[in-house]
């Protein structure tokens, strides 16, 4: 088996990884590269295999450096699945869409000046219509549940805890009479989080592949980014000023809101400065999301389920407003009133964020509030940085707000945590890549694990290829039940496993969002049957694996 690593390898960007077997090709992502004009142009350039020979794909998650080439994946001869989680498969719609509708008015925009100058028209990378167009290829698989997708090839998501949907996967891949397991981390998440799970740890593999966003650097922890926050808003609000966040669409703006309403709920102190201060989301990508998010409420945590079951609606407080229309968005930026402005992108280099920084950064009494990772060559990333003066929309800026960081609400984990959750594994990988970092953070990572845990990590250099044998770490046992096929037994377990997933989403929804319109003893019924589902799962798992059960 070989895997081929062709993007996210020397930036964090452009996430896309081949696997080739003695019979299949498949890709693990296929993300737009996002940054400078240099990274941006790499989506323009062909793909290094031909998209038809790709039998399927798997996606971590729907953030658009993982899935932002989908489309054009397709338009040139992708008819493959791919496979990802339900919550995925509904936010890479939206995304990728509203990735499209953007590709076409930038080359709109271009086509302005290359008209007047006598250069040849632009095309989009890809339209909205293409992006709609993937829908149709999407196979989305629960959580925790091992799924064939051919013969050879078996998987499993596993939560990433990054955003809604993330999956960390577990793959075994069979080759001739072995078997190897790859493990692909997607993007890490966080500890301790408001809304989402902890990440999952997995304990065993031959080979990881491993992203290393934060490998160099660790965060203040999301409670002290919190009290900052909201520090800085009622800083700012005291003399007149306007917050503006450039905050990712999809998860990050849906973590700032549930930040705001637990806020606004609990400080009755401030209820008189609060009061006077509204919340906008100005992003209707963001708003689409923030509905996804309302619907998929099985995802959450035990925490999160609690406080909807007692009645509190789920991202939404009175001072919270979201804005469609372009109208509404120009009206902001001449509203006098104290307020915050939460828009995309998350690193300022496109969207309606611009028009509210070039109308806010020059002023003293603004504050803006940066929540997520700046890729190098963003807007975003300069006005992190300290330059005194930026272009935005072809206009030069002066910086005069006050310009904040808080990485203590980043949705990737730190260098202290990658390595927690690293130290997971009950043996060491044969071998871990590590992805999805610029070059400092990988290197500085590497030689952490080294230290600290003797593992040996392959720092990947721009676009590589490298062979993986078979001296296994992990083991697979013959079956030994006699009670009917490898083949059947496991046809039998993946649909128990189907029907226990789709009971334990619907209790769980039925719990959440029906509440006493549904009997109780209706959902008690179904409580017992899911839980027998899931005892009858794990002992048939035990048959065909021969792991040993506690009873």
């Amino acid at each position: 088996m070989k895997v081929k690593f062709l993007g996210a390898a020397m930036s964090v960007t452009g996430s896309c990884h081949l696997i080739t077997t003695d019979k299949y090709k498949f890709l693990l992502d296929c993300g737009l590269f996002q940054g400078s004009e240099a990274l941006e142009e790499l989506n323009y350039q062909s793909f290094d295999f031909k998209p038809a020979d790709i039998d399927f794909m798997i996606l971590s998650h729907a953030h658009v450096d993982h899935c932002g080439r989908i489309p054009l994946l397709v338009k040139q001869g992708f008819k493959g699945k791919i496979y990802c989680t339900g919550a995925t498969a509904s936010i890479s719609d939206i995304m990728l869409q509203d990735s499209g509708n953007i590709h076409e008015m930038d080359a709109v925009w271009k086509n302005k000046r290359t008209k007047r100058s006598g250069q040849p028209q632009v095309h989009p990378l890809y339209t909205q219509a293409d992006a709609a167009a993937c829908a149709r290829y999407f196979y989305p698989v629960s959580y925790g549940r091992s799924f064939e997708v051919n013969p050879d090839i078996t998987i499993k998501f596993n939560d990433a805890g990054h955003i809604l949907g993330a999956a960390i996967t577990e793959l075994w891949v069979n080759e001739g009479q072995e078997v190897m397991k790859l493990v692909y981390s997607g993007d890490i998440g966080v500890e301790n989080q408001r809304m989402l799970n902890e990440p999952t740890l997995i304990e065993k593999t031959d080979y990881l592949i491993m992203e290393t966003t934060y490998g160099d650097r660790t965060h203040e922890t999301h409670a002290e980014s919190s009290k900052r926050f909201m520090d800085i808003i009622l800083k700012t609000a005291s003399r007149g000023g306007t917050v503006v966040v450039p905050s990712f669409a999809l998860g990050r703006t849906q973590d700032l809101i549930h930040e705001l309403e637990l806020f606004y709920e609990n400080h009755g102190r401030y209820q008189n400065d609060l009061d006077k201060i509204m919340v906008y989301i100005d992003s209707p990508l963001a708003t689409d999301a923030t509905e996804i998010f309302r619907r998929n409420t099985h995802y959450f945590n035990k925490e999160t389920q609690a406080r909807i079951l007692n009645g509190n609606q789920l991202l939404s407080f009175k001072n919270l407003k979201f804005t469609k229309s372009i109208d509404q968005s120009k009206a902001l930026n001449y509203n006098a009133s104290p307020k915050v402005i939460i828009a995309s992108s998350g690193m300022a280099d496109a969207g309606r964020v611009q028009h509210h920084l070039k109308h806010n950064l020059w002023k003293s009494k603004s504050s803006i509030i940066f929540v997520g990772y700046q890729a190098d060559g963003t807007l975003g990333r300069s006005i992190i940085s300290g330059d005194k003066f930026v272009r935005i929309l072809r206009e030069r800026v002066c910086v005069n707000a006050e310009i904040y960081f808080l990485e203590g609400f980043s949705a990737h984990a730190d260098k202290n945590y990658l390595l927690k959750w690293l130290s997971g594994f009950k043996e060491p990988p044969k071998k871990i890549f590590l992805v999805h970092g610029e070059e400092a953070a990988k290197k500085t990572f590497a030689d952490t694990v080294e230290k600290i845990l003797g593992y040996d990590c392959q720092v990947v250099e721009d676009v590589s290829e490298y062979s993986l044998d078979y001296e296994k770490i992990v083991s697979i046992d013959d079956v030994r039940s006699r009670i009917g096929t490898k083949e059947q037994l496991i046809k039998i377990k993946d649909n128990l496993e189907n029907m226990h997933d789709e009971l334990d989403a619907l209790l769980v929804d039925t719990k959440l969002n029906m509440k006493e319109t549904f009997p109780a003893e209706k959902v008690e019924d179904l409580s017992k049957l899911t839980s027998e589902l899931e005892k009858n799962c794990t002992k048939l798992r035990s048959v065909i694996t021969g792991e040993e059960v506690e009873q």
